[in-house]
Formats: C-alpha cells, structure tokens, sequence
C-alpha cells in the first residue's frame, strides 16, 4: 500500500528522482545534447531494460529488444546495447516479461470525492500514467492565476497530467459570464497542459446560433487541439451539423449503433465503462455483430467514477474486458496507449516505445492481463515487482493553498425550513430528474415514512439565498442528510426530519465541509472534505471504504438506483434532463428557463 502522511487538506509524498521541468515536455537544448550523448557512448543510460520483449504499435507486434533510458526518456529501443554503461545505471532484465506504453485516461474527473493527487497516484499503480483531465473545478474556484499554478504543480508530478478546458460551468450559476469570459477561456486554450477543449455539455446553445461558444472551438482547432462532444442519444443530423461545427470525439456512445453512427461521421469515439454507464462489454459485443473490425478509431474511459468502482483497477481493468470480449490483445492495448497519443497529438511523447518518448512503460506477466506488475512512469518506478516504490512522504503539495477549507460563518434555523412549492423533483434514475406534483402536506416537522418523498434544500454556500422543495425517490426513512460535494460547490440538504437535516447541517459546518447523515438526532456518518469543502484529503484505498460505507447506509435507507454519488454531484446540473436544482432556482433544461427562482435570505 502507498505510504501517506495526511493533515487537514494537506497530503505529502516523495519521488525518488527529481521532477521534469514545467515546461511540458519541452526538453532543453543541454538535455537533448545529453540525450544524444547516451546513443554516442559518451555518457551511461540511467536504466537499461534488456531482453525485452515490447509492443511496437506502429507495426502492430511484439518485438525483441534493449530500451535505454536516461532520466525521463527513452533514448533508444531495438537490438543494440549501449556502449557504455556505469556503475550507477540500473540494468533491468526483462526475459519473461511483455512492456506496453503506460496506459492513457482520457477523460478524467479528478474531483469524485478524491483529488488530483490521490487520484493520479493511484491510476499509476494499475499502469494508467497518462490523464486527460476536467479543469472544471479549477475554473468555477480559482482564478486564472491560481488555475495556471495548480496545473504547473501537478506538471511536476511522477504521473503526466493534461487537461481540457470547459466553455460552459455544466450548471447555472451568477457569474457565467465573468467565469466563462471570452479572455478567460482563450487563456485556458493556449496554456501548454491543456490539449482539448469542452466537453461540450452546453451543445445546445451552439446549434442555437452562440457565436462566441462557436468562436472558441473555432480557436481550439486553430491551436491544433482536440474538441469533445457530450452527445447522448444524438441524431446522424445532430452530429453531422456538430461536426461540421468542429467537433473531433464523443464519449456517449452507449450501443454499438451510435458507436457506428460517429465512426461513419468520422469522430473519435471513446467506449465507457463506468459506474453509471458500465456499457463496454455490450458494445463490443455489438460492434463484432455489426461488422466493425478496425479499432483504431476508439479509445477507452472510466468517466470519472466514485471511488469504489476503482478498487478493481483502472484503465487496465477496461482492457481485460475488451481482451475477454474477443478484441485482439494487441487493438486492446492500442486503444488505452498509441490511439489516444494520436488522437490528443501527444504520439511524439506517448503511446509508443520507441526513441525519443517518455518513459512510461508498463510491464506484464503475460498478454491477457493488463495489470502491471511494474511500472515506470517519467523513468521513475511506481511500482516494481507488485510492490509499490514511491514513498510519498517528502513531495508536498498543499491543497489548502487552492482549495481552502468551507467556512460557514451563518446560521440555518427552523424558519429556513418552510416548504410551499406546488411541485418538487423526481428522481427517474441516479442522475435524471423530472418535475412532479406535491400532494402531501408539507406543514409538517417530519414527512411520514411510508412514503419515498423527503425535504429538499438548496443552500447557497455564503447563506445568501435558498431554495425548499421535495426530493422524490432518493430514499424511504433517511431522516437528515447534507452534503457540500455537488457540482455547483453548494449545499444540499436532504431528509424527513427537518432536526435531523439541521443536525447534518451543523455537523458539517464544523467539518468545514463533507457529507453527514444524522438520525435520531445521532450523527451515523461523516466523511470529511477539507479541500474546499468538496475533496477528501484520505488516500484512496480508505476513501473507497468509506464510499461503501455510505452507499451501503443509502441503499439500507431506500436509495434505489446505482450510485449516490454522481446523484449529489449532478443535481444542479443542467447538461441533463429534465429540471434540476441549481444557483439561480429549480431550471427547466428543456425550455432553458427559471421556474421557481432562489429566495433571498
């Protein structure tokens, strides 16, 4: 198990070879000489990797041979050994073992409860050293600055950290307009790490005739970077005019028929197995009856799952299903390595082992099992011989810097908690919400238990304003439940006993930020957020045990669908149908349009 040392929004660990440059990747003229200097027999590899055998995935095969690597780089793969090697080179034989490039997620949510850091660190362990990620927590609670910042020290990281830019906030808030600025978003394009952006979720506007939101893919294909679509259940129609509108990829595909309706539009199309949409064994099954035999066009993604769905791997894990449902082992890897090297134009640095890439090699017991049981990552060992190797005591980064803790500083009471809308929302399945009629008293201190009704608040996080309605099919006999982890930064009170909410309340108030459920006036359950009242701060393997342990309370109390978390994180979304709760009141996604508007306070 990975080693932490953690304080309140603090997490510490170590690297054993000194972090790469902040420029990404751009080596500097003295390094490269050196680089050349290694193939000329004038200086030593740092480690050389012989009796290899390693995918080459521009022919396709398993090929034989020696990796010499110096520092971060591969400085040559194939026959030859170098002519001089040192005393302090690490010489590493690899006779019975398979190397693949380090594996690619190229869609990740660093933000599920767990952060960048522990989130990354553990993706390496299962060989995914290569993340493509969300800014959109970045955008919604930093400014520019401070974002930039944030991305140059995860650049500085064992594990390669990319991420997208997001042209809309996925909710509505007060300050689209200065957050989503024309200046702000063209800043977030250009910056070096970001190579992608959207995804699209405001996808509706821009058919609409928002020629700013056009202006920016616009801007994006200029910078020659990628643009990702979120297209559920588009028409051919729909995603003929959003390619014409300069999109490049979806990642919504969720039959093999819509896999086959981009590819003959000419996306990229990234297959998903997540907790909410674990569709990848049924596509593949599809696509093999449909006919497709090229796999050269698909990549492979997790989505930004909770924690505990990740306690059977990563990207490795998508790999083996793709391996069971008959792809050839070879397109497999490709899918998770070269394809999305080529597809973000990172192919000179990843996806491949060969001469001038970085380090990042996986190794394997054998084809049909993805897991590594080493991995190298920027020519630093995260894992070798099943035992982890980075001891991360000394590398620090301090979250608090970012993301500080919540700071309630005001008071919810009972007349808060007066509840007279005409109509609540009803949960249809873990993420989609409809509107329904009120038919149950609401003059009431408790809701009965007999029904799957509970009290409904939003709150904003200052205390300025708030919005009481009914919250159906969440749960039968959850007496109080509040959680600041949500996709607006908000609160959200949930419960039959407004005490039992007031409780959860105050609880989190002096957590600074976490979900609680409180019943019979007892706290039953708190997980701590201090990185901004929206991250934990635990290492991964014990957040994944407490996620069940609040899954498991839920579903006792009578949630019914498959995942809790994505249901508090996507209430206030609007990129889902059909009416969601949000900053500015309950929205109607459909008809673009504020129902019920917040109430001062």
């Amino acid at each position: 198990m990975v080693e932490y040392t953690v304080n309140k929004g603090k997490i510490n660990f170590t690297h054993k070879v000194k972090p790469m440059l902040e420029t990404k990747y751009q080596w500097r003229n003295r390094q490269i000489r050196e680089h050349v200097e290694v193939l000329e027999g004038k200086r030593s590899p740092t480690i050389l990797l012989y009796n290899a055998t390693y995918l080459h995935a521009i022919l396709k095969q398993w090929v034989k041979g020696n990796i010499w690597i110096y520092q971060d780089r591969i400085v040559y793969a194939g026959e030859k050994m170098p002519e001089f090697v040192d005393g302090q080179c690490e010489i590493v034989d690899c006779e019975n073992m398979l190397l693949v490039p380090g594996y690619f997620e190229p869609h990740a949510h660093p933000f599920q409860l767990y952060n960048p850091l522990t989130f990354s660190f553990y993706a390496s362990s299962f060989g995914t050293t290569i993340l493509i990620n969300d800014n959109l927590p970045l955008v919604l609670n930093l400014n520019r600055r401070q974002g930039f910042m944030f991305l140059g020290k995860m650049d500085r990281l064992p594990v390669s950290m990319y991420w997208w830019s997001r042209f809309d906030g996925q909710t509505e808030i007060w300050s689209q307009d200065r957050t989503f600025s024309n200046s702000n978003v063209k800043a977030w394009l250009e910056h070096r790490q970001v190579v992608q952006g959207g995804e699209l979720t405001g996808w509706p506007k821009l058919m609409d005739g928002d020629d700013l939101l056009l202006h920016w893919i616009q801007e994006t294909k200029r910078l020659n970077k990628r643009v990702e679509g979120h297209f559920p259940g588009a028409s051919e129609k729909t995603l003929s005019k959003l390619k014409l509108l300069g999109v490049d990829g979806d990642h919504e595909a969720m039959t093999g028929e819509e896999v086959k309706r981009r590819m003959m539009l000419g996306y990229t199309v990234t297959l998903r197995y997540s907790s909410i949409r674990p569709d990848l064994p049924n596509i593949l099954e599809e696509i093999k009856t449909l006919g497709i035999q090229s796999y050269d066009s698909f990549l492979l993604t997790t989505d930004g799952s909770p924690p505990a769905f990740y306690e059977a791997g990563v990207v490795d894990r998508l790999i083996k299903i793709a391996i069971e449902k008959e792809v050839p082992p070879i397109d497999a890897y490709l899918m998770a390595t070269w394809n999305p090297a080529r597809h973000f134009h990172l192919e000179h640095l990843y996806g491949l082992i060969a001469t001038g890439r970085v380090a990042n090699i996986n190794f394997l017991e054998n084809e049909d099992n993805p897991r590594p049981v080493s991995v190298l990552s920027k020519g630093q060992w995260i894992k070798k011989n099943n035992k982890l190797e980075l001891d991360l005591k000394d590398f620090t980064e301090d979250m608090e810097e970012y993301f500080p803790p919540l700071s309630i500083d005001w008071e919810l009471s009972l007349d808060d908690m007066q509840f007279s809308m005409p109509f609540g929302i009803k949960m249809e399945n873990a993420v989609i919400t409809k509107p329904y009629s009120i038919t149950i008293d609401l003059n009431v201190e408790e809701i009965s238990g007999d029904t799957d009704e509970c009290f409904l608040m939003y709150l904003d996080r200052k205390g300025k304003f708030r919005i009481n309605t009914l919250l159906k099919g969440f749960a039968k006999n959850l007496d109080g439940f509040a959680t600041s982890f949500n996709n607006s930064g908000d609160l959200i009170l949930i419960g039959k006993s407004k005490q039992n909410m007031l409780k959860a309340f105050r609880r989190m108030k002096e957590l600074g930020g976490g979900i609680v459920l409180a019943e019979d006036d007892e706290i039953i359950f708190e997980l701590p957020l201090p990185i901004g009242g929206m991250f934990s701060d635990l290492p991964m393997e014990d957040l994944i045990e407490k996620e069940k342990e609040l899954r498991n309370l839920l579903f006792e109390r009578g949630y019914s669908f498959d995942d809790p978390v994505y249901t508090m994180l996507f209430l206030p979304s609007t990129h889902l149908p059909y009416i969601r709760i949000t900053p500015v009141g309950i929205f109607d996604v459909m008809k673009k349009r504020v129902l019920f508007p917040a109430i001062m306070r």
